[in-house]
């Protein structure tokens, strides 16, 4: 009886035809033959093995004919078997339609959305465009015989790695899940995280052939609109055939290409990209990477680790400050020992500089040269480190390295010395969180090498001159690079170099977000009475 009724209303409806057919613009819209639709479909696709066309009739007298569309792989064909073909060739059958239904198949179309299919995510299907994108994606599309329009059904099953424990950014205490290649599971980690109506999802499709789905996160009410607006210009002005991976988008969006540092932060840790969103950044996922990328990026951001908010803040200042002591040595190391070995040996003391001199009377090259050889051969181990398979890379990379230091000291190539800093710099790399930052400081340090060389102390000086005037004109979406620090803001120094108990921050970073500063109003906790 309510199958009756809803008959009658549709039948009684002005159009019965989709009312988007008329409103396609430069799209080519649907045909009303099915087997015109089809052979449509597959010229498009070149008859590709996996795009598999379902065709049944759904009526007993079998006047009603329809095909289903998906790609085998991408679709999940047990939900299509359960939910799709099971209530449209026996549910369907059974039900009693009046013989005008046979005559106007808009209405069958219709009524298989409202009644039949028990499935969420329906939408129409009213041209070839949309319909072959569907197709690839994984959902799946019906078409009905005597219809210019189909239904969009959202069946994406495509396997997946799942939530596993982040592989380059692990922490002692914190949590252990990290992104995967599904734009899906990444959106729900973060809402796991932030259960706030005002976090918002945008989503659009970039790449002109891989059509992938990337897709902004910010919270509404902190977010600095003005940072958004530009990103969404950023994004929009993007114009490639395809994007595989958000390294594309993070250099197609930063604001300088030419700079060895990056304004673009990426991390696998959902718990990080929720801090970055309660501060007032935005999160661009990408599918296809468990690397989401985080904007506006500053230079201390780069020097934060997420454990630094789940230790005490004593110990967090501990850490902080050895990875502000291990950039130093990473990026001047090498640099100031040729300096002071060619230039300066009168800042040596004595005994030391004989020592040295011992060790490098054998030696036949410059500091320079010295220097170099060593930092280019463990560059190339450490290359070799991980691009070898994960059973042998290590060992691999262990054994050459001190194989060859030791190797190289007796053969009278290098001195131990030089050995050593080579070793204490490398070291030091490697505390530095962010992969992206401590690259950027390896390169950096051959420049300084070679200033150290020429000039000594004066050319390493006028070094780091270079690099925090380039560095203070640095922009990331309009923010600028070294802030709080240049231009300095007193009450932004809580969460920088040395942070303050999680008690006291309750103001965001002024020049994120702008509205909303405040976070919370903590009062301290007051000493029980003594008895």
């Amino acid at each position: 009886m309510k199958f009756k009724k809803t008959i009658k209303k549709l039948l009684k409806s002005e159009s019965t035809a989709h009312p988007g057919v008329t409103k396609i613009g430069d799209t080519k819209p649907l045909k009303t033959r099915l087997h015109e639709n089809i052979q449509f479909i597959k010229e498009n696709l070149g008859n590709s093995s996996d795009l598999i066309i379902r065709e049944i009739r759904i009526s007993k007298k079998n006047n009603i004919k329809l095909a289903i569309f998906y790609t085998d792989g991408l679709a999940d064909t047990q939900s299509l078997n359960n939910f799709v073909l099971e209530p449209l060739m026996l549910e369907m059958r059974k039900m009693e339609f009046d013989q005008d239904i046979y005559s106007n198949p808009n209405v069958a179309l219709q009524l298989m959305k409202d009644e039949v299919l028990t499935v969420s995510g329906i939408t129409d299907v009213v041209d070839f465009d949309t319909l072959l994108t569907t197709i690839l994606e994984g959902d799946i599309v019906i078409l009905m015989d005597g219809s210019a329009w189909g239904l969009k059904v959202g069946m994406r099953g495509w396997e997946d790695r799942g939530v596993q424990e982040p592989s380059a950014q692990t922490v002692i205490r914190g949590p252990k899940e990290g992104f995967s290649e599904s734009i899906r599971t990444n959106t729900a980690l973060i809402r796991r995280r932030i259960k706030d109506p005002n976090l918002w999802l945008e989503t659009k499709q970039i790449g002109e052939r891989t059509k992938t789905d990337v897709a902004l996160m910010f919270i509404k009410g902190i977010v600095n609109d003005k940072v958004l607006d530009e990103v969404h210009k950023r994004l929009d002005r993007i114009n490639i055939d395809g994007i595989l991976e958000s390294g594309y988008i993070e250099e197609l969006i930063q604001d300088e290409t030419y700079t060895p540092f990056p304004t673009v932060y990426n991390t696998e840790r959902p718990d990080a990209i929720a801090a970055g969103l309660l501060e007032g950044r935005i999160a661009i996922l990408v599918d296809g990477t468990p690397f989401v990328l985080l904007v506006p990026a500053l230079f201390g951001q780069f020097l934060q680790s997420s454990e630094d908010y789940y230790q005490r803040w004593d110990i967090s200042n501990l850490i902080r400050l050895l990875r502000y002591i291990a950039l130093a040595i990473s990026l001047l190391g090498p640099s100031l020992y040729i300096a002071v070995t060619t230039f300066h040996q009168e800042m040596l003391p004595t005994p030391l500089l004989i020592s040295l001199a011992a060790q490098r009377e054998g030696v036949p090259f410059p500091a320079f040269v010295e220097a170099l050889l060593m930092e280019v051969t463990f560059e190339i181990l450490r290359e070799a480190g991980v691009r070898m398979p994960r059973a042998i890379g290590q060992a691999v990379s262990i054994v050459g390295a001190l194989v060859i230091g030791q190797a190289a000291v007796e053969a009278g190539i290098v001195s131990a010395a030089m050995v050593i800093v080579v070793a204490i710099t490398a070291i030091s790399s490697f505390v530095i969180p962010s992969f992206n930052m401590a690259i950027s400081i390896r390169i950096l340090r051959f420049g300084l090498m070679g200033f150290a060389a020429s000039f000594g102390l004066l050319g390493v000086t006028l070094g780091l001159i270079a690099i925090l005037l380039h560095m203070s004109s640095l922009r990331s979406f309009g923010v600028p690079y070294m802030s709080p620090f240049g231009p300095f803001n007193p009450s932004d120094q809580k969460d920088m170099i040395f942070r303050v108990p999680i008690g006291k921050m309750l103001t965001r970073p002024h020049l994120i977000s702008q509205k909303n500063e405040t976070r919370g109003q903590n009062e301290p906790a007051s000493k029980p009475e003594r008895e």
